[in-house]
Formats: C-alpha cells, sequence, structure tokens
C-alpha cells in the first residue's frame, strides 16, 4: 500500500466511522480498486491502520467473494454461482459453457488477462437463477446464448 492510499484511509474513510476497525471493508475495497486485488502485505498494512490482528483482515478478506485475496484477477472476474437454486437451474451448465468458450477451467486466467473465473456460494439472486456476476455486474436468467453475448461484448 503506498504512502497516497494510506492517507486517503486515514483522512478520508475512517472519519465516516466511529470505531477504526468498522472502516475495515471500505479500506480493503479501496486498496483493491487501486490494485486489483490484496496481497497479505495489504491486509497487515490495513489491520495495523485499524488496531487489529491481521488474521481478522484476512478472515473478512476470504469470507466475501468481493474481494480479491493475494492473487490478482482478469479485467473481467466472473463469478458463477453454484449454490442451489442456481445448481437446480442449471448454473453446473453454465460455468462448463463458460470453460468451453474461454478455453479455461474454474480459478484461472486467460492468457490475454481479460477474464478471470471463479465459483461463488452465493450471489442473492435465487429467484432469477443462474447467475454470474461479472465484476459489479449481474446477469441473470442464462441460457447458453445469453452468456456467449455477454462474452462477446466483454471481448
Amino acid at each position: 500500500m503506498d504512502e497516497k492510499t494510506r492517507r486517503e484511509i486515514e483522512g478520508k474513510i475512517l472519519p465516516k466511522y466511529r470505531t477504526r476497525r468498522s472502516a475495515c471493508m471500505a479500506s480493503m475495497q479501496l486498496v483493491q480498486r487501486q490494485k486489483g486485488y490484496l496481497t497479505k502485505e495489504d491486509m497487515e498494512e490495513i489491520a495495523r491502520l485499524l488496531d487489529m490482528e491481521p488474521v481478522e483482515v484476512e478472515a473478512v478478506g476470504k469470507f466475501y467473494t468481493m474481494y480479491n485475496v493475494e492473487r490478482p484477477v482478469g479485467r473481467y472476474h466472473i463469478q458463477v454461482c453454484e449454490n442451489l437454486s442456481c445448481s437446480l437451474m442449471g448454473g453446473e451448465h453454465i460455468l462448463k459453457h463458460i470453460e468451453r468458450l474461454l478455453g479455461i477451467k474454474t480459478g484461472q486466467t486467460t492468457g490475454d488477462k481479460r477474464f478471470t473465473l471463479s465459483v461463488v456460494q452465493c450471489l442473492g439472486s435465487c429467484g432469477t437463477a443462474p447467475v454470474i456476476q461479472v465484476n459489479d455486474d449481474y446477469y441473470e436468467n442464462l441460457t447458453d446464448k445469453k452468456v456467449e453475448e455477454i462474452l462477446e461484448r466483454l471481448k
């Protein structure tokens, strides 16, 4: 984490919270926005700034799927929901279809660093399953054709 980021946490993020530790997620989001992911060192520095134990910050990073911990992701991070509703509605098929289209497996990034494919436990959109999230955008009620159109637009 650079000095500018440290100052932004201390000057802009911390004043918004009653306790330092409450600024954990916002601080992690700031660092990730700037680097694309969070390293162990970043999380240790956030812990020092917020008077927390490093393991507490790491636990937040590993619990929430919005954080890319210890590995960079492609320009488009595709997260496929594998929870029960999505599975019942064809989520596993959608995952395999994306793997075929991109030529990568879950957890991998395309050679051009454009796409990273991940599986997540739940995206909270069970009524519109199957669902994927690409960066901050949700795509719902997916079919093979819809997935192909989404990926084509992103290429």
